[in-house]
């Protein structure tokens, strides 16, 4: 049995802040894909809503990615973006086939 997480981070930002948001999701692509344990970060947007943004992920296991949300680089993330989010919603997911 494989310990994999897959993580879909949902992100729905205000859309005077879209342009502002999208740079500093863009801005972690390659740094997280360089961490320990990352398999995939693939950042997507709503073809139908442009402020509608989705994080695909998948780790090798919870602590590499509990590594990675405690890294600088989403603190940094976290600051730039403050006020400008509406929704943010994180689902830890296991593949079951």
């Amino acid at each position: 049995m494989s310990n994999q997480l897959t993580i879909v981070a949902r992100i729905l930002v205000k859309e005077e802040k879209r342009d502002l948001v999208q740079s500093e999701l863009v801005k972690l692509i390659d740094i997280t894909r360089a961490e320990k344990g990352c398999i995939n970060y693939d950042l997507h947007q709503d073809n139908d809503n442009k402020n509608l943004f989705l994080f695909y992920e998948n780790w090798e296991s919870r602590e590499l990615w509990q590594a990675h949300m405690n890294n600088d680089h989403l603190a940094q993330y976290m600051k730039a973006t403050e006020g400008a989010v509406e929704e943010f919603v994180l689902n830890e997911m296991t593949v079951i086939g």
